[in-house]
């Protein structure tokens, strides 16, 4: 008890600094994209975070 008594501005400064930054990377943590895969037996899976192309493009 003592200890904290001598030692509380410092304690609860970064009390006050560490509250704050938890809360936003709370909220950034939760905009990212999780993805999830499930496969059955003797499948292939391709996972892709954007858009995938196969083959080539035709020209018009």
């Amino acid at each position: 008890m003592e200890w904290i008594l001598e030692n509380k501005e410092w304690l609860f400064s970064g009390i006050a600094i560490a509250i704050p930054i938890a809360i936003i990377g709370w909220f950034i943590s939760k905009k990212v994209i999780k993805q999830n895969q499930k496969s059955g037996d003797n499948s292939t899976n391709i996972q892709v975070g954007g858009n995938l192309e196969v083959g080539s493009k035709k020209n018009d």
